[in-house]
């Protein structure tokens, strides 16, 4: 552990719920398609984010994610004319199932995630 790292306090347990919680809200996918998985962690952060800043730190990470989700499967659906969209609209889709389980681990954790090939427009 370098002194940085030593230097900033574990998130409260209360904190870490509600920080997993950012993440995991993105399975509003399933109630909503298209709009679900950004509404719910919008949500749960503009509920939470003044309680603690682990909560807005990782709230702002799961919504800028969804957003770039969603952009990234509108591109794939553009590109499902010329039919190369469907395998990359599957091979998005998992690759996002798969970030969003970690980051809510890592969150819960007390652990900041960060998304790879993310565009961070919430800052």
């Amino acid at each position: 552990m370098s002194d940085e790292q030593a230097l900033v306090p574990m998130p409260s347990g209360e904190a870490r719920k509600w920080a997993m919680l950012c993440h995991y809200a993105a399975f509003g996918w399933f109630v909503a398609p298209m709009i679900g998985n950004v509404i719910g962690p919008l949500l749960v952060w503009q509920l939470k984010k003044d309680v603690d800043p682990f909560i807005d730190q990782q709230g702002k990470e799961a919504l800028n994610f969804q957003i770039t989700f969603s952009l990234w499967l509108m591109i794939c659906g553009i590109l499902a004319w010329v039919l190369i969209g469907f395998p990359l609209m599957v091979l998005v889709s998992v690759v996002a199932l798969v970030l969003v389980i970690i980051a809510g681990i890592r969150a819960n954790e007390g652990k900041p995630y960060r998304y790879p090939f993310c565009w961070r427009i919430v800052k």
